[in-house]
């Protein structure tokens, strides 16, 4: 291909990369999105065990890219959101903690329009939609194919890909995940640490209707949540130190079933495990700049935050959002998108909000990951005094939605 058939270049067919691309498209710019594994692969079921918890504002943007419809019957509704500090390390021998805050969808119902707290979607389901509808919108996906370097000229980028491929655009988009080379070819420096921890993913079928309440629980090893599916499932998600998790990983059924149990307690009734385990190590990892000549990064090549708070699909989506919006604007404009200029526009609109929750979410993880008596009680007491703040409760509900701040038109549900 010359460089006049692309206006974007678009590093990886993850859900942020797929989902900008999508969102470009929409907006009048011709992408082509690269990527090292086929969609086939990725939409298999052992692929992703994850499920995501999508905020009421990120789904109006999914709604407002042609989603909605395909994703609707496999989301679940989150209408409650039931938070508790524990002490003991067995779900079933805590007694009931007063350290405990419930958000309730209701409350916040007449400001947006009676949606839920969010919604729990599997992550193959959302990969589905966009390979989809990828090719709809013409969008062209080279996979399998890898970015080995990117280059800056004059008014271009080039790419070069693994297999000897040569592509040129005035922008280079970023979308690879926290080992992005389109990030290491831009000399983009990155700051964060390991937590020591990882992540456990598993989903089952439930003994009885979840309610579509969401429960988190804190204990000293790191937070482990209860998160509703559709049919009577739940993504099941906790925190473990890295050595009892790679345990896990190669354990018998036998022995994660009573390690699940030991854990959970009889709040599952009757839980099956359905299909395979996953374990995700943890860290953070944050990128020092957005954009380099004639480069833009987004998602998790831009941030890798810990999933304490289930936001890091939706910083990425807001990233596609902002970007998509930023170019979409200077095309019309008769600018060149790939300028510093246009650039930087997404970077000023994006750097902060991402600063900001990927430190909240780590002092976070610090606050609840330990049993230090004093911190303890000093952390239930403001749990309790925010559950009876109504408008501190509503507060939090509406930033966890994604509704507040200078939000892209996508997340308004409105199309580019």
């Amino acid at each position: 291909m010359s460089g006049s058939d692309y206006d974007i270049v678009i590093a990886g067919a993850g859900l942020a990369g797929a989902a900008f691309a999508l969102a470009a498209a929409q907006g009048g710019l011709k992408a082509v999105v690269v990527d090292p594994q086929p969609f086939e692969n990725q939409l298999a079921p052992t692929f992703d065990g994850r499920s995501t918890a999508i905020a009421y504002s990120t789904f109006r943007m999914l709604d407002a890219l042609g989603l909605g419809e395909s994703l609707r019957p496999h989301a679940c509704r989150m209408d409650h959101i039931l938070v508790t500090d524990g002490q003991r390390p067995s779900a079933s021998s805590r007694p009931p903690s007063p350290a405990f805050i419930r958000f309730d969808a209701e409350e916040i119902g007449d400001r947006n329009g009676g949606e839920p707290l969010g919604y729990m979607l599997e992550n193959r389901r959302i990969r589905q939609a966009l390979a989809e509808a990828l090719p709809k919108a013409g969008v062209e996906v080279m996979a399998p194919a890898a970015v080995k370097s990117v280059s800056v000229g004059p008014g271009h980028a080039e790419v070069t890909l693994v297999d000897g491929r040569s592509l040129q655009a005035p922008l280079v988009v970023g979308a690879e995940g926290r080992g992005s080379t389109v990030r290491r070819e831009a000399k983009i420096d990155t700051l964060g640490w390991k937590y020591g921890q990882s992540g456990v993913v598993c989903t089952v079928k439930l003994g009885k209707d979840h309610g579509n309440v969401a429960h988190e629980y804190f204990l000293p090893d790191g937070p482990f949540a209860i998160l509703p599916l559709t049919e009577q499932r739940a993504s099941l998600v906790w925190t473990e130190s890295t050595r009892r998790a790679d345990a896990l990983k190669t354990c018998s059924d036998e022995a994660f079933q009573a390690h699940l149990y030991r854990r959970f307690g009889e709040f599952l009734d009757s839980v099956e495990v359905v299909g395979p385990r996953f374990v995700y190590p943890l860290s953070l990892q944050l990128a020092e700049n957005l954009i380099a000549p004639r480069t833009a990064i987004l998602g998790d090549a831009a941030h890798g935050v810990h999933p304490v708070a289930g936001q890091g699909l939706n910083m990425g989506l807001k990233d596609a959002a902002a970007l998509a919006e930023v170019l979409t604007d200077a095309l019309r404009l008769g600018e060149d998108i790939g300028s510093e200029l246009v650039l930087e526009r997404y970077a000023r609109w994006r750097r902060f909000d991402n600063a900001v929750l990927a430190a909240g979410f780590d002092g976070f993880v610090r606050l609840f990951s330990n049993d230090f008596g004093p911190l303890r009680h000093a952390r239930d007491l403001g749990m309790a005094v925010v559950n009876r703040i109504g408008p501190m409760r509503r507060a939090f509900m509406h930033e966890a939605g994604g509704a507040t701040g200078d939000l892209p038109r996508l997340l308004r549900g409105e199309k580019l």
